[in-house]
């Protein structure tokens, strides 16, 4: 069953929550709401549009989002026919710790491979204080928002990144969603964070010989309040072992959520070589 964005609005959090916000907003993206059934609902898949244009190799942005009452009414929707689209590389991610063992379940059935990553979710406190930003107002470095034509960059310098459909991926991002950086005397990003389709603060990154100038920390409040005053969670998350980035977090009193964020990587054998 599709049903309406703004009917559950309210009642959905995380990546389903800031899925459905940016729907509700011009639905950049593409995408739309399932349910198992209304209104008592048990699981909630957010997913690209069927008529929506794709590429079956990009993961990115074939991704679903997924939040349940009850893990059986969601892994029933994952065997119902066309709630997802299993003859593609796609990505499902979701807080709850159930969903790992379930999707993978599925996708076993299905004989696709799966790639688990769990991360530190994390929420950033509205309270917490800016920066001063004055000098970097008017002369560089300058505090401003990144560019489709710096998306090469940040294709390159991103971890999940150095492909065709990151690459697409990360212009629609740019294009879509708000983005803060730090530009250098030449005009060049050194420092930089954006938004993804679920509303998720990612790509957070300064170079190397830019770093401990207190730019990552500028950039990260400076995105997270931009968010907040559009009325969207400022959320994130980081891998474990990402000490660097937990210590920077911790210093500006980010919230680490009890729960993780997982994201798994779907991939069916005709696209696993």
């Amino acid at each position: 069953m599709i049903i309406s964005p703004k009917s559950i609005y309210q009642i959905l959090i995380h990546s389903v929550y800031g899925a459905v916000m940016n729907i509700n907003r011009g639905n950049p993206f593409q995408k739309e709401v399932v349910v198992d059934s209304w209104p008592d609902f048990k699981a909630v898949i957010t997913r690209r549009q069927k008529e929506a244009e794709t590429d079956n190799l990009d993961h990115y942005t074939n991704a679903y989002a997924v939040f349940y009452k009850d893990v059986r009414a969601y892994q029933q929707l994952l065997e119902e026919r066309d709630v997802i689209n299993w003859d593609q590389v796609f990505q499902i991610q979701g807080l709850q710790s159930e969903l790992c063992d379930v999707s993978k379940a599925v996708a076993n059935s299905k004989q696709l491979g799966v790639k688990l990553t769990s991360f530190k979710a994390v929420h950033f406190s509205p309270h917490s204080t800016l920066p001063d930003t004055s000098s970097l107002m008017s002369s560089p470095p300058r505090l401003t928002y990144l560019s489709v034509t710096d998306a090469d960059l940040l294709n390159r310098t991103w971890s999940r990144g150095g492909n065709e459909q990151c690459l697409q991926y990360i212009k629609n991002l740019i294009s879509c969603f708000p983005s803060v950086c730090v530009r250098d005397v030449k005009g060049n990003p050194v420092s930089w964070s954006l938004t993804d389709q679920f509303a998720t603060m990612c790509h957070s990154y300064t170079l190397p010989e830019y770093r401990r100038k207190g730019y990552s920390r500028l950039v990260a409040l400076t995105l997270a309040r931009k968010l907040q005053s559009r009325g969207f969670p400022s959320q994130g998350n980081v891998l474990d072992d990402n000490m660097a980035s937990i210590s920077l977090l911790k210093s500006v009193h980010a919230e680490f959520l009890p729960c993780r964020f997982h994201r798994l990587i779907l991939t069916p054998a005709a696209f696993s070589g």
